[in-house]
């Protein structure tokens, strides 16, 4: 039997709790300079990971009249929640703790989600499509400033990088349009702030 939108809000409710209550670690002794590096750089993925458990299941909750659609972006939102499991352990393995920010981040993304599924979905996986790209162009950039000396959180980023670019490309082929050029700019104007506001706080 198919859940009243009641009971899917109070499970988002229920599901935005137990991903922005995790991960909370002891700070600890810093240690030296590439290990701080590597935290605030893993914090950011970790909050860019809490944004798309928002992201995806939100647009899925949009999707109810599609079911195959609101199953397979609950799938993704699924394969995302693996790499929140690995930033979590590492950070926790480098004595770090997630951002301080992760419940604007997951607001934020759960409300461009909802609005992005609300427009069709050629929008709904367009927006997919664009910020799979993104995430793709910052993770590369994290691994070009990863120091050397941190061989497993370089592994986990990369691992990452080929699921996420595999996110986007199924959105592409699944009827994902092209956005707006002063959308684009806005997404990227608004996970930069994600980017500087998690490597901070």
């Amino acid at each position: 039997m198919a859940r009243s939108l009641r009971d899917r809000l109070i499970g988002e409710i229920d599901h935005a709790r137990w991903v922005l209550t995790r991960g909370s670690t002891p700070n600890r002794d810093p240690g030296p300079a590439w290990r701080q590096r590597s935290v605030r750089l893993l914090r950011v993925n970790h909050a860019g990971e809490v944004a798309a458990q928002a992201l995806y299941r939100a647009q899925a909750l949009t999707a109810c009249d599609d079911p195959e659609l609101s199953q397979r972006l609950l799938q993704a939102g699924e394969e995302e929640h693996r790499h929140l499991v690995w930033c979590e352990r590492r950070l926790a393995e480098l004595g770090g703790h997630p951002s301080d920010l992760d419940p604007l981040w997951y607001s934020l993304a759960f409300l461009s989600g909802l609005l992005a599924g609300s427009l069709g979905r050629t929008t709904s996986l367009g927006y997919i499509v664009e910020t799979e790209a993104q995430v793709e162009s910052h993770l590369t950039d994290h691994l070009g400033r990863l120091p050397p000396e941190d061989e497993a959180t370089r592994r986990i980023l990369d691992r990452m990088r080929e699921e996420e670019v595999a996110h986007g490309a199924w959105a592409r082929a699944a009827g994902g349009g092209a956005l707006p050029t002063p959308v684009r700019r806005l997404m990227h104007w608004t996970s930069r702030a994600l980017v500087y506001g998690s490597y901070l706080f």
